[in-house]
């Protein structure tokens, strides 16, 4: 179990650790062309950030030109692209080593400030590490940067330091392969080696980038497009591939990398950067570093689906192929687990008439070529035209190839490749395929065995989970569990919703320390506890400390935390108490979202003189109550303060008319690396409340007389007139042995709801009371009960703290 609500506080002190080794993992590849993106991505991770962008001295030093930006559009920001070295920017004083931290109204002020950012913003602009320039940062968090936040912001800027790119100039010297666009007339200087690579000789360019572009492929000329113009280009390295024509053969491949500079006053935007041949950089299909990659994907895939996914990852773009299906074997049918792509209309008839659930089964006995392929359990490769059944042949009408996928001495399942056009099966590609089936057969088996086991751990979690949720008066709750996908251990977390008296309801939630069956034991034992606690009418506070006194006494090494809220559906007020668990998150009927400020006690199991005490909450109708485990709001990107806020914010974004497809759209956002419950109630309000009145009857000669005196009064005045000598009678009986057969205080409490009355004393003795199996006619006593029984339609007894409530339901017509 992650570290418990009282650690977030101190958690933010974590951040800077965290900063510190994610900029020290950045350093180790310094040439990496994404490195000062990277770097910037941090400030927006640990920082709180919305914008961070890095600032450099330009080929003239008169200009800070824009290297690097990340984040939202820098438009919104109002940043610009460059700023005077000489100038009184933020940018320039960082740069001339003086740290500027600048909110709101200090933007405002400044007239070189208004595109820089707007008001809204608060901005910061630190000196770099190294080479000049400056980090600039914009939040728009309405308190600015706090102090963890200003430290994070110190490290990105000195981790910064910029790529040789920026000193070149002009005039200088291009480097093997390297090129220089003016981005206004669209005159391009080329290393000779450039040239080269297009097929073209000194004296057969003209300067002019359309030269060049002309002899690309003309299905690559968009994406060209896009980087050569200005206006689709933004600042900071990008990388693509396209293919020139050559006079005879196929197209050859180039790698182009590119970064804009941004022009100083007076001189245009450039584009600089490199091209290099490809075709020793793209991976061959008879590479063998593609079937290490693939391997080194199947080793990491735990699910299924995973296997599926990565062999198509591995297979579809290299065979160019246009359809892949991955399909487990059972039972002689193909459970087809990965189609891609996904859409229904790119398969046969025959498989979508066969999609009965998510995934489409196909059955082998229909595929007699299939089936006969699986049997011998080798690839088998159909080029187009080949007679094949329907179902295969549309599959693959230009060319099909089956890969049996073996484990061991069995068949765990089938991959079919597909394409549209005539395709050519050489040896690469049969080695190719032979490779990846055997590897794709070991890995699914694997897998398969992880889901079974997965399953199962699933499933004795859910038993020891409520099976479904109560109705509520006023209200509507719904339940999620969600097991982690690390490990197979079972989880600790719980949740409950426990129907009280008086029209009173319990949200429980919880969490064991741990992820084993010893965990998944005491989270039963502690459920079943505080529901027994809770319904034995202990208030709020004396269920947890009992449940803690009971976790001391069982001696365990585990600890748990607890939320336990006591809502009464008629007053719309609730109790909170908290031993060690995250507090309630409350979204208000307007929108509005609060992490309520409930006080909180220790874990339960940890000290056993522990005070927990009860913090009210008010529900108006509309509201919705959150309460969750921290497998949903903590990461190892976020601590526990940052994901409550994140979790707030969606709550606020939500639509909790709607609480299950809400409670799977919050699920669907965790991150998995720990089991979540998650449990939501709306409070409605009642539309129709009881009517309520109580007495408490003092130990005198007249006691029941002036309780059946109370119980006319208020009748009538509730304009009950029937039926009343029968509940008269009643509160006789139940009053009379309560003040005869036990000790302490006497309540009489009447109800009224929806044409039933119910009448109830409660006493401090937890002896229920018995009714004789037979009574003679010389018994001075015993008959109470039976009279009782006899005049109302149903009687009971429940517990209350410390003692017992005796009650009676009358029907009025």
């Amino acid at each position: 179990m992650a570290n418990v609500v009282s650690e977030g506080a101190t958690g933010r002190g974590t951040r800077t650790l965290r900063a510190e080794r994610a900029l020290t993992v950045i350093a180790v590849d310094p040439e990496s062309p994404e490195r000062v993106r990277r770097i910037l991505e941090q400030a927006l991770v640990f920082a709180g950030a919305g914008f961070a962008a890095a600032y450099a001295p330009g080929a003239d030093g008169e200009l800070l030109s824009l290297v690097e930006s990340a984040g939202m559009p820098r438009t919104l920001c109002g940043v610009r692209d460059g700023y005077p070295v000489a100038g009184r920017s933020p940018v320039a004083e960082a740069h001339r080593g003086r740290p500027v931290w600048l909110g709101p109204g200090d933007l405002a002020a400044q007239a070189q400030s208004r595109r820089v950012p707007s008001r809204d913003f608060h901005l910061a602009a630190l000196p770099v590490g190294g080479g000049g320039g400056c980090l600039l940062a914009v939040s728009e968090h309405p308190g600015g940067f706090d102090a963890d936040d200003r430290v994070c912001l110190g490290l990105v800027a000195d981790a910064l330091v910029f790529p040789a790119p920026w000193a070149v100039n002009e005039g200088a010297e291009l480097p093997s392969g390297g090129f220089s666009l003016a981005m206004d007339t669209g005159r391009v200087r080329v290393d000779p080696d450039v040239l080269d690579l297009f097929g073209l000789g000194s004296g057969d360019f003209d300067g002019r980038v359309e030269t060049l572009l002309g002899l690309t492929v003309p299905e690559d000329l968009p994406s060209l497009m896009s980087v050569v113009e200005a206006d689709h280009m933004t600042i900071g390295e990008r990388e693509l591939e396209f293919r020139v024509l050559q006079p005879d053969g196929p197209p050859k491949w180039l790698r182009l990398r590119g970064r804009l500079l941004p022009g100083g006053e007076g001189s245009p935007a450039r584009l600089v950067g490199s091209v290099a041949d490809a075709s020793t950089l793209r991976s061959d299909i008879t590479d063998v570093a593609r079937v290490q990659r693939l391997a080194a994907a199947l080793a990491t895939a735990v699910t299924v689906r995973d296997v599926g996914k990565a062999v198509v990852a591995a297979l579809r773009r290299p065979l160019r192929a246009d359809r892949i299906a991955l399909a487990e074997l059972e039972n002689e049918r193909l459970v087809v687990t990965v189609l891609d792509p996904p859409e229904p209309e790119a398969w046969p008839e025959l498989w979508r008439a066969e999609w009965r659930t998510e995934w489409p089964e196909a059955p082998v006995r229909t595929m007699p070529t299939l089936a006969a392929a699986l049997r011998e359990g080798r690839a088998s490769i159909w080029p187009a035209g080949s007679p094949l059944e329907t179902a295969l042949a549309e599959v693959g009408p230009g060319g099909l190839a089956m890969l049996p996928l073996p484990a061991g001495n069995r068949m765990a399942g089938a991959c079919l490749i597909g394409w549209d056009a005539p395709h050519d099966f050489g040896a690469d590609e049969r080695a190719l395929l032979t490779a990846a089936a055997g590897l794709a057969g070991q890995a699914l088996m694997r897998a398969r065995a992880f889901d079974a086991e997965h399953e199962l751990v699933g499933m004795l979690q859910r038993q020891l989970l409520p099976r479904r949720l109560p109705r509520l008066p006023g209200a509507v709750a719904v339940a999620r569990y969600l097991p982690s996908t690390v490990g197979m251990e079972l989880g600790g977390d719980w949740y409950d919703v426990i129907p009280l008296p008086d029209n009173h309801v319990a949200l429980v939630i919880g969490d064991v320390q741990g992820h084993n069956a010893g965990a998944a034991t005491l989270m039963g034992q502690m459920r079943t506890a505080l529901r027994a606690y809770a319904v034995e009418g202990h208030p709020p506070d004396v269920v947890v400390s009992h449940a803690n006194r009971l976790l001391m006494d069982m001696e365990s090494d585990l600890f748990a935390t607890c939320c336990y809220v006591d809502v009464d559906m008629e007053e719309g007020f609730a109790w909170c108490v908290r031993a060690g668990h995250l507090p309630p998150v409350l979204r208000h009927p307007d929108g509005r979202t609060e992490i309520a400020e409930a006080e909180g006690g220790p874990p339960l199991g940890v000290v056993r003189q522990s005070d927990f005490p009860m913090s009210p909450l008010r529900l108006q109708p509309g509201t919705l109550v959150a309460l969750t485990t921290d497998g949903l709001v903590e990461s190892h990107e976020a601590d526990i303060d940052e994901g409550m806020d994140r979790f707030a914010r969606q709550l606020a974004a939500s639509d909790p008319a709607h609480l299950g497809p809400l409670a799977d759209t919050l699920l669907g956002k965790a991150p998995r690396s720990d089991d979540v419950a998650l449990l939501l109630m709306r409070y409605d309000g009642m539309t129709s409340r009881p009517l309520r009145e109580s007495w408490t009857v003092w130990r005198v000669p007249q006691a029941v007389g002036h309780a059946r005196r109370f119980t006319r009064r208020t009748l009538r005045s509730w304009g009950v007139t029937e039926n009343i000598d029968a509940a008269l009678l009643a509160v006789s009986e139940l009053v009379t042995n309560a003040l005869v057969h036990t000790d302490g205080q006497v309540r009489l409490d009447l109800t009224l709801v929806g044409g039933r009355l119910r009448l109830a004393v409660a006493d401090s003795s937890p002896r229920s009371p018995v009714k004789p199996t037979s009574i003679g006619w010389e018994a001075t006593g015993g008959r109470g009960i039976l009279l009782v029984e006899a005049v109302s339609a149903t009687w009971g007894t429940l517990p209350v703290s410390g003692g017992k409530q005796v009650w009676a339901e009358f029907v009025l017509n």
